[in-house]
């Protein structure tokens, strides 16, 4: 018999090359390796720097800016008077930061007002005070009018602070960027679509403030576009996390005219999964179409006395402006009458710009990128560079580091928190640039571990294509699951399945091959890099798992790239085979090193002292019937400081419903002599079975909020009303079946409506009422230097409850 054909594909004849085993024949062989590793590296280097260097915030712009610009010096200076301290809702701080808020926009010659209603909560922040939430909000408003209006357009941001903190970032920054954004829009042309200016109180409470205004405002009954600023961190690059839903028209806006446009379908989609709420949220329910901003990192000072205004980064507080800005006007000139698309884009950012194509191209890409991945392997058997049987094993190998990468990086933040356990109570440490990067070289580390493991008996080419085809199968997942985010996997799969085709079509000895595969890893470097850095951020080091995860993808599309670093696999012998494998592990070992160099720098720079305190909960409880007090905290492994004031774990939910129903730290406490809130009896009526109680619930003290709550073994509320206004009955499990929770109650006291049905002669309701601040309490001692507040809407909370059997 004759010597079988020798394969030919488009004329080109396919010959293995006799003296390599398949095991180690990869997508490219090129001469000079070394040569072409370095290359491939400084190119992909390159496109990673400039993907990095686009997210870069701008430098601000000085006092003396031109009037049509937005400058991040004017606007600081109102920065330092809204942030001069804490400013929690219906405290006289807030009163003054209103009134200056109110000032600066009337000055600019603005429709101004005060919007001031009771409000109910929008969003689920309230949801652990066990009961319906209502607020006293005054928003301020103000109005550019329009030339010829198509509709409105509403920059929002919320004026008060956190009671831990003076909210310098959170939300100063926001307020300030729209006060100097109105400013300058007040120095040009009119737009031709009206420009509302809210700025919403009550927002850190219950978000009450931005509800009052959706739900009740009539310059909010015909809806329109809201573009909402915030702020959860010090730093960082101003990302456009949230949008309404069909945004393909919002979205192409964004990408026009947001000079520095940072946001990806990715984070909206992982947004709306999430139990988080801003005033945006408010604005959804009514069906108000927008976008929501913020930059993340440096988050944690995020709501600690640490807020500043020293703390903030001015370079993204001039971005915020920038952006909020260009917005306004491009959509204060647009035909504001349809922005609804109709489907949702896909987009994220690329040096230059805002790539985004329409959401009903997700699949059919997805099952393209699948098509182009199995072609490739294909390609690869015919070569002669695989078998079908390493093939298979390449895909499924291609798991070990997908898996091992991300519960690594979570094993070795459980051992560094093991070590400082202070970073539990942290959104993420004070200098996380230290861990972040020892994430990355430990991800790198398990890659390289792995490749080097598994290339030479699987073969670089089987590999390859089983880490593309894990790409291209996660992109069809999440093109169904998380639609918004499929081209993080997607694109890469069908660049790096479109570059190795072309590898194999080309001679493997000349340059294109590399080319051609450098040039489909630069594609994954695009749009998984910044993903990785955006990350850390957003989920915080408590997550990195994820951030190793797709730093893992990243290391999957660029395979071909990584063996060059390899010496060519198979056919050596004796001391040329010792010598390849020593030199495979050569990466590995120098990443698995640095990982452990960069863990333990983190650790030496990143120590707990005076400027950066050790986080710590604590609150105070007395119950004023029985003389009882109480020190309490949530930290689940108390500091030393803590310890000194809790010995155990207790519930307070009988004693007190209106801190929720989960259990605490508690230590004994020395009673404080301080009164519990008033409860009178304005009317009392029966009829048909049915019992009306009108109250009034009146602090006796300057205090934050008031709550009160129904015994449920001796009544059961069939309807309920707070200053006039019918809240929901959501009953809950428990003592107290039924509770209310009023955030910045005025000091003449709060009228309550129960309409009851009596289960017991007496009807027993427990009233609750919280300021803020520990040191004058008997037995409290101030924390050292290096100790400070944890971020916690009831970090230093003073509760006095009282029941009344009525």
């Amino acid at each position: 018999m004759g010597a079988p054909p020798t394969p030919v594909t488009a004329g080109v004849p396919l010959r293995p090359n006799p003296g390599v085993p398949p095991a180690g024949r990869a997508l490219t062989r090129p001469r000079r390796r070394l040569l072409a590793a370095a290359a491939a590296l400084v190119a992909l280097a390159a496109v990673g720097a400039g993907s990095l260097l686009d997210l870069r915030t701008p430098t601000p712009r000085p006092a003396d800016a031109p009037a049509g610009e937005f400058s991040a010096t004017r606007a600081y200076e109102d920065v330092q008077v809204i942030a001069a301290r804490s400013h929690v809702a219906g405290s006289p701080a807030n009163d003054q930061v209103r009134a200056h808020v109110e000032q600066q926009l009337r000055g600019l010659g603005l429709e101004t007002a005060v919007q001031d209603t009771v409000a109910p909560e929008a969003g689920q922040l309230s949801g652990a005070a066990g009961g319906a939430t209502v607020a006293r909000v005054r928003n301020v408003v103000a109005r550019l009018p329009g030339t010829d209006p198509t509709g409105r357009v509403f920059l929002v941001a919320h004026y008060d602070s956190v009671q831990t903190g003076p909210g310098g970032n959170d939300d100063a920054a926001g307020t300030s960027a729209i006060l100097e954004v109105a400013r300058a829009l007040s120095t040009g042309p009119r737009p031709r679509n009206d420009i509302v200016f809210v700025l919403t109180d009550a927002e850190e409470a219950c978000l009450c403030g931005a509800a009052a205004f959706a739900a009740s405002h009539p310059l909010a009954a015909d809806g329109g576009v809201v573009l909402n600023l915030e702020a959860r961190g010090s730093t960082g690059p101003v990302i456009m996390f949230e949008t309404s839903k069909n945004n393909a028209k919002l979205v192409d806006v964004f990408g026009r005219a947001a000079p520095h446009p940072v946001g990806t379908s990715f984070a909206v989609e992982i947004y709306r999964a999430l139990p988080n709420d801003t005033d945006f949220t408010a604005f959804l329910d009514q069906k108000f179409v927008g976008l929501n901003s913020a930059y993340i990192d440096g988050g944690a000072i995020y709501h600690t006395p640490l807020d500043t205004p020293a703390a903030m980064d001015r370079s993204s507080l001039q971005q915020h402006g920038d952006n909020a800005l260009g917005l306004a006007r491009e959509f204060g000139r647009t035909d504001l009458t349809d922005l609804r698309s109709g489907y949702d884009a896909t987009y994220f950012p690329v040096p230059g710009g805002l790539v985004r194509y329409p959401g009903w191209l997700v699949l059919p890409l997805a099952v393209l990128a699948v098509l182009a991945v199995a072609a490739l392997g294909w390609l690869t058997r015919r070569s002669g560079r695989a078998s079908t049987g390493r093939l298979a094993a390449g895909f499924g190998l291609a798991l070990v580091p997908i898996v091992v990468a991300p519960v690594a990086a979570q094993l070795l933040w459980l051992a560094i928190t093991a070590i400082r356990p202070g970073y539990a109570e942290l959104l993420d440490p004070y200098r996380p640039i230290w861990y972040r990067l020892a994430v990355l070289a430990l991800a790198a580390a398990i890659l390289f571990t792995w490749y080097a493991l598994v290339r030479r008996r699987i073969g670089p080419a089987a590999l390859a294509v089983g880490g593309l085809a894990w790409l291209a199968l996660l992109g069809v997942l999440l093109a169904v699951a998380v639609p918004g985010g499929a081209y993080l996997t997607t694109l890469p799969a069908l660049a790096g399945a479109l570059g190795g085709l072309v590898a194999l079509r080309t001679r493997q000895t000349g340059p294109w091959p590399v080319v051609a595969v450098t040039a489909a890893a630069a594609v994954g470097v695009v749009i998984l890099l910044p993903t990785v850095v955006l990350l850390f951020p957003a989920l915080g080091m408590a997550m990195g798992g994820v951030a190793a995860l797709v730093a893992v993808l990243l290391g999957l599309t660029a395979l071909p790239v990584v063996d060059l670093l390899h010496p060519q696999a198979g056919g050596q012998r004796g001391l040329v085979a010792l010598r390849a494998r020593r030199l495979a592990v050569l990466p590995a070992g120098a990443a698995a090193l640095a990982a452990v160099v960069l863990a333990g720098v983190g650790l030496a720079v990143d120590r707990f002292d005076a400027a950066h305190p050790a986080p710590t909960h604590l609150m105070y409880a007395l119950d004023a019937g029985t003389g009882q007090a109480r020190w309490l905290s949530r930290e689940s492994d108390p500091q030393p400081w803590t310890d000194g004031y809790v010995d155990g774990v207790a519930s307070v939910a009988d004693d007190f419903p209106g801190l929720g129903d989960g259990e605490l730290r508690a230590g004994p406490a020395q009673a404080a002599n301080l009164p519990a809130p008033k409860l009178d009896v304005l009317a009392d009526t029966s009829a048909g079975g049915e019992r009306t109680l009108r109250l009034r619930l009146t602090p006796q003290r300057a205090v934050r909020l008031a709550t009160l709550h129904v015994d449920t073994a001796t009544a059961t509320v069939l309807r309920a009303e707070v200053a006039g206004r019918q809240v929901p009955v959501e009953p809950r499990a428990g003592r107290w079946g039924f509770g209310l929770v009023f955030h910045a109650p005025p000091a003449e006291g709060v009228e309550v409506t129960l309409t009851l049905r009596p289960i017991a002669a007496q009807v027993a309701l427990r009233a609750m009422d919280a300021s803020d601040g520990l040191d004058a309490l008997p037995g409290f001692r101030p924390r050292p230097p290096a100790v400070g507040v944890v971020g916690s809407h009831s970090s230093e909370m003073l509760a006095v409850a009282r029941t009344y059997p009525l």
